[in-house]
């Protein structure tokens, strides 16, 4: 049986390079029974082959991998700040239709586990550099949360305190990681919606002269995506020696879309750009543009706003960093998210795929399927997965995933005589 047959394999595999270990940790050379070759080799050369071939059994990378497993990250770097960017991309295997390859983003590769370090990181620099943002003062934002994470371990490393406004829908999960990082988070009444507590930060600036990040405003978003996104992406592809025919994202500040769009665009004009939003909040499709205050920030909530469960993407307004991406005629298609679709697509990463990603990311991945669906046969799709699933466990994404044993489980657990925890009473 080939079940059997790979157990027996994996066993023996496993037992050979137990045992080499053990004689290397000896100095000890292997000798094979007689009969298996005249020639033993002793002292250095054995050990330099025995660990050759336990590398060919456990180190060995896939056809894509950057770096063989065990050569290490790189020299030690010299803050956190330092490791953000360069996310991998990895194949979908099991939910891409056939004849086409879909690869994921992964941007929770990134410190702090979203595609926001790369924004906190950029805005902190560019301030940095430019002289509004000096020792000793106090960083401040309007955030979903992914961004709040991401400002707060940038103020942490630096030596900044940090405020952050939040509205009360978005997850508890959020508030405590700001707080674990030394925030200080002020939570804005349901009501105010995403412009409340752009509001509220920006009157918390205004009265204690804080620095106000603009996330939805700043040059520095969408710049910094350009500069890493974009190339990491397109350089990415042309390693696996292929050619990009899709990119897809949603949005949120925009600054994904716009940076690393423009950037795909010139390098690989034939690339097709696919902005996916909610169905139930379809800002962009409506045609009708956000009204501004003289700092780009909205004015109040777009007319054609409605809740939408995607935590970190289209807030109650159309983004200036956004609508700027929309004027240069970035977008190809356009993709809408059907209520249900990116809890149960991204559900479907977790369990087919072995990908924990958010809400978001899986609705980027809708759009990225349903976009194959029409590609040409042998199209190369990449798709954006802006967070980690372990952001949202107290939200819609985990609602039907129990913590107490189901009664499947408990039929396991009763299979076998020892420690079985009946549920109580």
């Amino acid at each position: 049986h080939p079940l059997c047959f790979w157990h027996i394999f994996y066993r023996t595999m496993r037992f050979t390079a137990l045992f080499l270990l053990s004689a290397s940790a000896t100095g000890a050379a292997f000798v094979p029974p007689t009969g298996y070759g005249t020639s033993v080799p002793h002292g250095e050369s054995a050990l330099a082959a025995k660990r050759d071939l336990l590398r060919s059994i456990f180190r060995r990378p896939s056809r894509l991998a950057a770096k063989e497993r065990g050569s290490g990250y790189g020299a030690p770097v010299d803050n956190i700040s330092e490791t953000v960017g360069n996310t991998p991309l990895v194949k979908i295997n099991r939910l891409a239709p056939d004849g086409v390859t879909i690869y994921a983003k992964c941007e929770f590769f990134n410190p702090l586990s979203s595609v926001k370090d790369r924004l906190a990181l950029s805005i902190i620099e560019t301030a940095e550099k430019d002289g509004t943002l000096k020792p000793g003062d106090t960083v401040v934002e309007a955030t979903s949360g992914n961004t709040g994470i991401a400002v707060a371990m940038m103020c942490a490393q630096r030596g900044y305190d940090c405020v952050i406004t939040m509205a009360e829908p978005f997850s508890v999960e959020r508030r405590k990681l700001m707080r674990m990082l030394g925030a200080k988070v002020i939570v804005t009444p349901k009501a105010g919606k995403g412009t409340g507590m752009v509001e509220k930060a920006a009157e918390l600036a205004d009265k204690h002269g804080w620095f106000l990040c603009h996330q939805f405003e700043t040059e520095a978003n969408w710049k910094f995506h350009e500069a890493t996104t974009g190339p990491e992406i397109v350089n990415d592809i042309k390693a696996a020696g292929a050619k990009l025919d899709y990119w897809v994202t949603g949005y949120g500040t925009g600054g994904t879309y716009h940076g690393a769009g423009k950037y795909i665009k010139a390098a690989s004009p034939d690339t097709k750009i696919v902005l996916a939003e909610p169905g139930a909040a379809a800002l962009i499709d409506s045609g009708i543009k956000t009204e501004r205050n003289a700092d780009g920030s909205p004015k109040g909530t777009h007319p054609a706003f409605a809740a939408h469960p995607i935590q970190g993407w289209t807030p109650d307004f159309i983004p200036l960093v956004l609508e700027q991406g929309m004027s240069i005629d970035l977008m190809d298609d356009y993709v809408q998210i059907p209520d249900g679709a990116a809890v149960e697509i991204s559900q479907a990463l977790a369990q087919k795929e072995g990908i924990l990603t958010g809400i978001s990311g899986g609705a980027t991945m809708y759009a990225a399927i349903e976009t194959a669906k029409s590609a040409p046969k042998g199209s190369v799709i990449v798709a954006m997965l802006p967070d980690t699933g372990e952001r949202y466990l107290s939200t819609p994404l985990f609602a039907n995933i129990d913590a107490d044993m189901n009664d499947a489980e408990l039929e396991i657990a009763r299979s076998t005589p020892s420690w079985v925890l009946e549920p109580s009473a």
